[in-house]
């Protein structure tokens, strides 16, 4: 309830819970409420969980048809990544099959599965119900620089993560490590990514990669300038468009 109210605070007209919050372990009358609220205060869901497990997946659907969230946003991930591409696109057709006519299930570009597999795996699904929750930065751990998974999944995108991130050389010389900042402030160019996108159907959603602070409390004050700073610039970006 305390990020559907900071959404609201921040005007923001669309909420999406991931996989960090587990809503499946959440009790069914704290749903509920989630849900009503964000009703009477314009706040749009969507919501997601982490790897495809069939079960898990099913309860995600029914979750979504409880809170009325659009998108069943699902990451994929390692051993996902190593399953027959038929096998995993029956899994999908199958589940596709069970949220038609209460959401669509987004696939997100995640760490471990590369974007050139996940366009062949929705090719071979076909389905105007699955689509991709195409994330900006995520592929680079795949080996992928942003334009080119952008350019690869675009087509395919109906939920869109937005966030930036910087490539910074290590102190000593030996390598370098990418890490988030504060949306505006790095290397993701947000108007190349949205003309790539226009004309799709979706949503869009921030997203930021917090380094960690050292305790809770700092993190919690830093989260919520990360996100105020955020969500302004991705509505400028939005609203100039």
């Amino acid at each position: 309830m305390d990020v559907l109210d900071a959404a609201v605070g921040l005007k923001m007209p669309v909420l999406q819970y991931a996989d960090n919050m587990r809503l499946h372990e959440i009790e069914i009358a704290k749903i509920d409420e989630i849900a009503t609220s964000a009703r009477e205060r314009g706040v749009a869901l969507e919501i997601g969980a982490q790897g495809f497990e069939r079960d898990m997946v099913s309860r995600y659907v029914a979750l979504a048809d409880q809170m009325d969230a659009s998108i069943l946003r699902i990451a994929l991930d390692g051993e996902d990544a190593a399953r027959p591409l038929e096998d995993l696109g029956e899994d999908l057709r199958g589940a596709v099959a069970e949220a038609r006519g209460i959401c669509r299930i987004a696939i997100e570009n995640h760490f471990d599965y590369p974007s050139p597999q996940m366009a062949r795996l929705l090719d071979r699904v076909e389905d105007d119900g699955l689509g991709v929750c195409l994330d900006v930065a995520n592929s680079i751990c795949a080996g992928e620089w942003p334009a080119e998974t952008v350019g690869l999944l675009a087509p395919r995108t109906i939920n869109l993560h937005m966030k930036d991130y910087v490539i910074a050389p290590d102190p000593y010389g030996v390598g370098f490590r990418v890490h988030g900042v504060p949306l505006g402030e790095g290397r993701t160019d947000m108007a190349a990514v949205l003309d790539a996108l226009e004309g799709r159907a979706m949503s869009v959603i921030y997203e930021h990669w917090l380094p960690w602070p050292g305790d809770f409390s700092a993190a919690h004050e830093q989260e919520r300038v990360w996100t105020a700073q955020g969500t302004a610039a991705l509505s400028d970006i939005l609203a100039a468009r």
